[in-house]
């Protein structure tokens, strides 16, 4: 443990100089590269990324989705998630139509094949999730979820 964790001081309240390498964002960021090198080399489908993968799931979650619905959903902005759209489409993996009760809406909804490689998927997103969180014992495990999670909260209430 370094002794800035066992004083009570975090990099964040030092006096010392500013080093990138202990900032949060930077931490943060150096994780998400490595979970995205984990995907990649550990999904069923190598074409599919891991923001096509959560997109993928929120439509099975929530069922037909708008844009906006995706956006709110998966926290993916809105000029990703049109390329995301797009590009699942193109692999006939999700389809547009209007929504039924609001024609001026387009919504996105799973395809067979789209539904089917979700469900090839799931063991390959368990397996990754696992690894992502493999150098931690179970109970840093269960902390940094919670941290994570109470991060979020304070952003956004939860949603």
């Amino acid at each position: 443990m370094s002794a800035r964790v066992r004083s009570g001081r975090s990099s964040v309240e030092d006096d010392r100089p500013y080093n990138f390498k202990e900032q949060v964002g930077h931490l943060l960021r150096r994780n998400y590269q490595r979970h995205l090198a984990i995907f990649q080399a550990a999904a069923a489908d190598r074409q599919l990324t891991s923001v096509q993968f959560v997109t993928l799931c929120a439509i099975s979650d929530y069922g037909p989705s708008s844009q906006a619905q995706l956006v709110n959903s998966t926290a993916i902005d809105q000029a990703t998630i049109r390329g995301i759209i797009s590009r699942l489409v193109e692999r006939k993996l999700i389809k547009l139509s209007a929504d039924p009760s609001d024609k001026r809406k387009v919504v996105a909804s799973l395809t067979g094949h789209g539904r089917q490689l979700l469900q090839e998927m799931i063991p390959s997103a368990r397996e990754i999730t696992v690894e992502t969180v493999a150098p931690l014992n179970p109970a840093e495990r269960e902390a940094l979820m919670f941290l994570l999670r109470k991060l979020i909260e304070g952003e956004d209430g939860g949603n």
